[in-house]
């Protein structure tokens, strides 16, 4: 898995595995959730926008399966 820290007030890291398509994104409270079938598109735009809250509120959240998994 590919994992890059952001700078965020909501968003403390974001992981990516391309064989699997899969997004982790570990919030600030230390929350964890996997997002399956995540293109490697919407990776890479998550990592360039201006804001990571409203990019995954916009555009993750709710959009792909998902699971918690801490």
């Amino acid at each position: 898995m590919i994992n890059q820290m952001v700078v965020s007030t909501e968003i403390e890291w974001i992981g990516y595995e391309p064989k699997r398509d899969m997004l982790q994104v570990e919030f600030i409270e230390g929350k964890i959730y996997q997002y399956d079938r995540v293109p490697s598109a919407v990776y890479q735009d998550f990592l360039g926008a201006d804001s990571y809250g409203r990019y995954f509120e916009l555009n993750i959240k709710n959009r792909y399966p998902s699971r918690r998994v801490r």
